[in-house]
Formats: structure tokens, C-alpha cells, sequence
């Protein structure tokens, strides 16, 4: 079978599809025909020896796939011919995966292929951000920095579904439009914080952060509500803020993190999967996603992805 394979730690330049054994599966796993993949911003660090997460040479990137199940365990939910969606470390830009079902979803009908290989890690980490670890109610306030990338459009999508009054602070007037098509109430400048916010909550703050960007965090806890929390979900900026939390206690407010690998070790996955189905036949979720050819374009994406030139998601189909 054919995979992007990753035989030095030199960047996307060094990646290149090629031809592999197949996998055996297991007598726990089960065996997927892979139809589309997502690349994502630790794909790249994982290129260049950057992430925490560093397997042996060579390797193949990739974590969200979606396929058809070509065989499965005995006593699986899934059976032969069944659309599933997983979500891995690393390894899902091959043509064939045999993957534990504890990584595997159900795909409905009416959702495709690309859509599918869109949704896992992005939308369950906003998720986990959001209901399990933020507490996010009805009517709760939340701000989403770093709106206009994948963990931010999901995140404005998950919160928009469960009642939430959603602010996008974007980086330019374009990516505002993107924000606010996605379902965003109001987009503002990051420039703008933390003085719009306040105009736009009557003076009262926002209840739930989702940062994906890092850097300062000053004018981020200004936007915060009495009893506000901080969702720190990454450091896209390359900075991690530091926090004086004398301003926490003076202000009754949170900074939370947010490590989605708990999801899987904890088994709360499934459950959280079920209910962005119900989000998406809902239709508050819509996936913001590009086609970006095949796998010969795996290292392309992740080019994209360094140049910060990504809106949504680019999904390849094998």
C-alpha cells in the first residue's frame, strides 16, 4: 500500500509517499480502507522534531482519517462496509490503518468522507475545551481567539450549539466573515480587546476563553466575567504566556488547561462523538474545509499550514 512517509527530521520537504507493507490487524482492531485525511499543525512539528510526540524513523504523519471498515474484531460495533471517522497520534496518511476501536466513530451517511476526516481531533478538543472541561451553559458568554483555525471554528460551532453568545477575534476583516459564517454572533479585532468585547456584552465580560494562541494573556483575563475561565488549548503564536494570579484572585476567575489526550485515556470520546452528531444533525456544525488533492500533497498542506495561510481544514482524499 501507498503512505506519506516522514525519513527525516528536516520539514515537509522530506516527506514523500511511498510504498509500504500493509498492516496485519490485530485480533483487538479493526482493519479501514482510508477515503480521506486531514493533515494538521502537529503533522509538521512531528517533520521537523518539534512535538512531544517523536516516533522512530521512518513514520507516517496524520491523525483524522475517514474510511470504510474493511474487517473488524469480533464483538466490534463496527462491521464490513460500515463509514467510520478515527482519529490517531500519528499514521493516518496511509491507504489502510488497523486501528483499536476506542479511535474509531460511527460516520453517518449524510456526512462525506471529507467532512468526516475534518471533525475528530478538532471538534472533539473543542468539545472537551468547552462542556467538560469549561462547564459552558446556555447563555454562557464565550470569546474564541484564533477563530478562523480549525480548533477556532469548531469551537465557535460547539458553542453556538449549545446556546452560547459567540465572539470571534480574528486577524483581519476576511477571516471576521469566515468567523461569523460559521456561526460566530459578533467578530472582532484582536486590537479591539478587550474594549469591544465589553461594548458587546453591556460591560459584563465573557464567561469561557477558548485560546489556541497563546502570547500575552493580559487583555485576554480583562475580557473574563466574574467567575470567567481561560480555556488554554495551544500556543500557535509560539509564546506561552505567563499569568500572575493575584489578578485570579482578586477577580474570581480561571485558567484552565486543556490536554485532549484525557478524552481517550478516560473513555469519554464516544460520548462527546455522539453528541456533535447531535450538534451536526442540529446543523450548527459545518466543517470549513478545502480539498487539497491527494496524498501527494500531504507536504504542500503542511507548507500551508507554517505559512499560517489555512483557513478551516485541508482535507486530502486517497
Amino acid at each position: 500500500m501507498h503512505a506519506v512517509c516522514i525519513t527525516s527530521l528536516d520539514g515537509p520537504s522530506h516527506l514523500r509517499v511511498l510504498e509500504v507493507g500493509a498492516p496485519v490487524r490485530e485480533s483487538n482492531q479493526t482493519l479501514v480502507e482510508v477515503r480521506a485525511v486531514a493533515p494538521a499543525f502537529p503533522d509538521l512539528l512531528m517533520s521537523q522534531g518539534k512535538y512531544q510526540v517523536k516516533p522512530d524513523l521512518p513514520f507516517s504523519p496524520g491523525s483524522d482519517f475517514a474510511g470504510v471498515v474493511v474487517e473488524a474484531a469480533e464483538g466490534s460495533e463496527f462491521d464490513a462496509g460500515d463509514h467510520v471517522a478515527g482519529c490517531l497520534s500519528y499514521g493516518a496518511a496511509a491507504e489502510l490503518l488497523s486501528v483499536s476501536d476506542d479511535r474509531l466513530y460511527p460516520l453517518p451517511g449524510d456526512i462525506s468522507f471529507t467532512d468526516g476526516a475534518s471533525l475528530p481531533m478538532n471538534y472533539l478538543t473543542s468539545h472537551f475545551a468547552l462542556v467538560t472541561r469549561g462547564d459552558l451553559k446556555s447563555g454562557d458568554w464565550v470569546m474564541v481567539l484564533g477563530a478562523s483555525g480549525g480548533v477556532g471554528l469548531a469551537s465557535i460551532q460547539v458553542a453556538a450549539g449549545w446556546g452560547a453568545r459567540v465572539i470571534a477575534v480574528v486577524s483581519s476583516q476576511e477571516r471576521a466573515s469566515v468567523a461569523i459564517d460559521a456561526g460566530a454572533h459578533h467578530a472582532v479585532l484582536r486590537d479591539q480587546v478587550p474594549g469591544a468585547v465589553h461594548e458587546l456584552t453591556g460591560g459584563r465580560g465573557v464567561d469561557l476563553v477558548i485560546d489556541v494562541v497563546g502570547g500575552d494573556m493580559t487583555n485576554t483575563l480583562r475580557t473574563l466575567a466574574a467567575l470567567g475561565r481561560v480555556m488554554v488549548v495551544g500556543f500557535a503564536s509560539g509564546e506561552i504566556p505567563t499569568v500572575k494570579v493575584n489578578r485570579l484572585l482578586l477577580t474570581n476567575t480561571d485558567v484552565r488547561g486543556v490536554e485532549s489526550d484525557y478524552l481517550w485515556q478516560a473513555g469519554l470520546s464516544g460520548k462527546a462523538w455522539d453528541d456533535l452528531v447531535r450538534l451536526w444533525k442540529a446543523g450548527f456544525i459545518k466543517p470549513v474545509v478545502r480539498d487539497g488533492g491527494s496524498l501527494d500533497s500531504y507536504a504542500q498542506s503542511l507548507v500551508e499550514l507554517s505559512d499560517r495561510s489555512v483557513v478551516g481544514r485541508i482535507v486530502l482524499t486517497v
